[in-house]
């Protein structure tokens, strides 16, 4: 079995603009993202930490780096899941993320998992 078998970890996410929090007079946009992770693989693994590179319509860049996800370190047994839903804010109604996830499997093999990149966008500016 390759290790790609044994290490498959998913990750999904859908963004949304939360135009009630925003305020484009004071060029603050606030989104919404809510991120699906299943673990395809065939070993169990815990999530130990997460890295974002956040870009705004600007090019400017925050990377953070942090454990786990919203205070916790989730353990994904083959076949498991885990949801949460966080939030960036913006200077531009455009943007887009990307970053990883790093785990460690029951075996001790540490990986990571990639998010591709997704955008961020004020669905009222794309018309």
């Amino acid at each position: 079995m390759s290790g790609q078998e044994a290490y498959d970890i998913q990750v999904s996410v859908e963004a949304k603009y939360l135009e009630a929090e925003s305020d484009p007079e004071h060029d603050r946009y606030v989104f919404a993202y809510t991120i699906t992770i299943v673990n395809q693989g065939t070993v169990a693994a815990r999530l130990l930490t997460r890295h974002w590179i956040i870009t705004d319509a600007n090019a400017m860049t925050q990377e953070v780096k942090g454990d786990g996800v919203m205070g916790e370190q989730p353990y994904l047994s083959p076949g498991e899941g885990f949801r949460y839903t966080s939030g960036a804010v913006l200077d531009t109604p455009v943007g887009s993320m990307q970053g990883s996830y790093h785990l460690r499997a029951d075996d001790g093999h540490e990986f990571d998992a990639p998010i591709k990149a997704f955008s961020l966008s004020n669905p009222r500016l794309l018309h």
